[in-house]
C-alpha cells in the first residue's frame, strides 16, 4: 500500500511540475525553451556538487 501511495506521489509531482513548466514556457518554442531547461539542470548539477564538497570539507574539519 505504500509503494502505491509513493508511486501516485511520484506521478503527481511529475504532472504538476510537467503543467508549471508548460505554464513557464508560455509561447516560447520548445526549440528554444531547451537552453533554458539545460541551463538549469546544469545549475542543478553544479549547485549539488558544491553541497557535497561543502559538506566534505567541513567534516574533514571536525
Amino acid at each position: 500500500m505504500a509503494k502505491i501511495n509513493a508511486i501516485e506521489k511520484q506521478n503527481n509531482i511529475e504532472k504538476t511540475l510537467w503543467d508549471s513548466a508548460n505554464k513557464l514556457r508560455g509561447t516560447v518554442e520548445s526549440s528554444e525553451y531547451k537552453h533554458v531547461v539545460l541551463g538549469l539542470i546544469f545549475l542543478k548539477f553544479a549547485s549539488d556538487k558544491f553541497e557535497k564538497r561543502r559538506k566534505d570539507l567541513i567534516a574533514e574539519m571536525i
